[in-house]
């Protein structure tokens, strides 16, 4: 019987310290302006090796690069246009809340959220 073992985790940040993080994108993606305004993401994913050889067995391409697309509602465009990798997550924060009049605890959440799973797709890093 085989045991796998999680990743160990770095160590925890603090809010304040996750807050200070300055959010920029991943250069390997293109991303394209839609009519409605929303924003399109192309980004690269590598095909897992057991997947490449079925791809390659049954005659796909041999690429083990795949490009995967995510359309942004309304929102997340406009979070993903204030990403310039100067300003920080409590920046982004604040401009959202003001921008869309929301409440700062509010705008929190939903940027941090959708930073977080835009780090988690590697569109973006934090430094």
């Amino acid at each position: 019987m085989r045991v796998f073992k999680k990743k160990p985790k770095g160590p925890a940040i603090s809010r304040a310290e996750a807050l200070d993080r300055i959010p920029a994108k991943n250069v390997q993606i293109t991303e394209d302006r839609l009519e409605t305004g929303e924003v399109l993401i192309g980004y690269p994913v590598t095909i897992r090796p057991f997947f490449a050889t079925l791809v390659k067995r049954f005659g796909g391409p041999e690429e083990q690069v795949q490009t995967k697309k995510l359309q942004l509602d309304t929102l997340g465009s406009s979070v993903w246009d204030l990403l310039d990798g100067k300003r920080s997550v409590r920046q982004l924060i604040q401009i959202f809340a003001e921008t869309h009049q929301l409440q700062p605890r509010e705008a929190e959440v939903a940027v941090t959220q959708f930073i977080r799973e835009l780090g988690r797709r590697g569109l973006i890093g934090l430094g």
